[in-house]
């Protein structure tokens, strides 16, 4: 599996395995079939609410910890942060059936930040946690992030499709040393996307369908992705993406495609903030 290098020397999977919406009594199967195809790389979220299952279906792999790589997210706390901060990720890790973590990511830019992320940083430099980072992280949040604080996130995982490629973002948080990993990389389907001439031509071009270009297209700029399914034929087909590379043209082509737009939701909307900001989990 080709890796990425993080700001921390840490190596990442480019391609994981993502179980988000995927209901608690279906992800142990699922992460089951999914190390079966040969997945190592697991992202989940405390607020997905199938940490359990995850942890389940690692233990009964019987897998050496060090193969795998677990990513898992911390919801937006209650003060003191730094406190809720800590309990959370001790809750998480116990859910997992894990000592440490691959990666700490705070779910949303929003709550407590500084406090959330010092207590993140003294969770790192304990050696419970080998690289902390952000998520759905706007630039600005992220300049305003590493100015004031000792440890840069070494990942972004940001909303980043064919539709809403997300290169302003990578490059200014790869200034930065930061890696932008992809959430939702098929978009949902959104926008026709497994029917779009554009991907489906460039798809076929390799005998390869149009996930398959997705993610090799995002491969290709340097950008970790997690893919999502219950089909076992689906997620073997998904690690399928490093026996092709797509020319200068087809990559132009396929970002020729974005709308520069989220198509789920807008981090900077008052309502959402606050209806993100104001829930909580288990």
């Amino acid at each position: 599996m080709q890796t990425v290098t993080l700001n921390n020397g840490v190596q990442m999977p480019i391609l994981g395995f993502g179980v988000f919406q995927i209901p608690a009594e279906q992800t142990e199967q699922a992460v089951t079939d999914a190390l079966a195809a040969g997945y190592r790389k697991f992202d989940t979220a405390a607020s997905y609410e199938n940490e359990e299952a995850v942890g389940r279906a690692l233990a009964a792999s019987g897998l050496p910890r060090e193969e795998l790589f677990i990513t898992t997210k911390l919801w937006v706390q209650d003060n003191p942060a730094a406190e809720h901060t800590r309990r959370a990720f001790e809750t998480s890790a116990k859910r997992l059936g894990l000592d440490y973590l691959d990666l700490y990511l705070m779910h949303q830019p929003f709550g407590d930040v500084y406090g959330q992320w010092r207590a993140m940083e003294a969770l790192h430099r304990e050696g419970r946690i080998k690289a902390i980072g952000v998520s759905n992280f706007s630039p600005d949040r992220v300049v305003d992030l590493v100015d004031h604080n000792d440890i840069t996130p070494a990942v972004n995982q940001i909303e980043a499709h064919p539709f809403f490629g997300r290169a302003a973002d990578q490059e200014i948080n790869g200034e930065r040393g930061i890696v932008i990993e992809s959430w939702g990389p098929f978009a949902a389907g959104k926008n026709n996307l497994f029917t779009d001439p554009v991907l489906t031509a460039v798809g076929q071009a390799h005998g390869k369908s149009v996930p398959q270009a997705v993610l090799r297209w995002l491969i290709q700029r340097g950008i970790p992705v997690n893919a999502k399914s219950v089909s076992p034929e689906r997620m073997a087909a998904n690690l399928e993406v490093f026996d092709f590379e797509l020319t200068p043209q087809e990559m132009d082509r396929i970002a020729a495609l974005d709308t520069g737009a989220s198509l789920y939701f807008d981090h900077r909307d008052p309502a959402m903030v606050t209806w993100l900001g104001n829930r909580r989990t288990s």
